[in-house]
């Protein structure tokens, strides 16, 4: 059985800063990539960052020099460092495992606001 749990979501004031993390844990396999994509009512899941891995990474025009995600391949566990929080960074965050099979978490709320 797999699982992908996301953990560090909550409110926050502008400015401030949270740190999400997603552990994942079951029969996966080959894991070459995590990723975490946010998602507001009515709009598109977007792809926020990306990490391969060997580091390499990828972010949304929207938060780069703001959110920095890293990962804990011993612990198949991704971070996203999210700083400089603007109330358009509110959304649910989820977390995506790429591995033989793709596997996404439950999501966790951000909200962003004074």
């Amino acid at each position: 059985q797999v699982q992908v749990v996301e953990s560090g979501g909550g409110l926050v004031q502008p400015g401030g800063s949270l740190r999400l993390s997603c552990a994942a844990s079951g029969s996966i396999f080959n894991i070459y990539a995590m990723a975490w994509y946010r998602q507001v009512p009515g709009k598109q899941r977007e792809l926020v960052a990306s990490i391969g891995s060997v580091g390499t990474t990828t972010y949304a025009d929207s938060v780069k020099g703001r959110f920095t995600i890293s990962r804990d391949n011993a612990k198949s566990t991704v971070y996203l460092q999210m700083n400089s929080l603007k109330p358009e960074d509110t959304a649910v965050y989820y977390c995506k495992v790429y591995a033989v099979s793709n596997y996404w978490g439950q999501g966790t709320q951000v909200t962003v606001s004074s």
